[in-house]
């Protein structure tokens, strides 16, 4: 009973394990430059589906494993469908862009940067190996996912 225990533990504990964040090619986007932009240039417009493809993709490579397939959380890290549920129920159109925007700013950071607490990384930073093409056609993909 206690060997089960331990295991079922260890397993949650090491879920994250090794993540080797993957590269994306995103030659076929607009390339957006050194300079992080403050939103999403692929939410709409001529680029949104081939970033939508690539974004899937990428999301697959690099995010699946820990925050689940189709982005749907099985419960280690958080739902990704649920990043901006906050902003979408937001009668004021001002007020949901705003809120949006927030979204995206922290999204990239946290991407960028990863997550650590308490001497722990629960996310690794993807800054390096995930350009800002390849950030944002993640968050492309994610935008589709979103919860009702």
């Amino acid at each position: 009973m206690l060997a089960g225990a331990l295991a079922t533990t260890a397993a949650f504990a090491l879920a994250h394990g090794d993540v080797v964040p993957q590269s994306v090619d995103t030659h076929t986007l607009p390339q957006l430059g050194p300079k992080w932009l403050d939103s999403n240039p692929y939410s709409k417009g001529d680029a949104h589906r081939e970033a939508l493809r690539i974004g899937t993709s990428a999301y697959n490579q690099n995010c699946a494993r820990c925050h689940g397939l189709e982005a749907i959380s099985g419960g280690i890290a958080p739902d990704l469908r649920k990043l901006d549920g906050d902003c979408s129920g937001l009668a004021d159109a001002a007020q949901k862009e705003l809120c949006y925007a927030e979204i995206s700013e922290y999204f990239v950071g946290t991407v960028r940067k990863g997550r650590t607490r308490d001497g722990r990384v629960y996310m690794p930073p993807f800054e390096g190996t995930l350009s800002q093409e390849a950030i944002w056609s993640i968050k492309t993909y994610l935008e589709t996912r979103r919860a009702d």
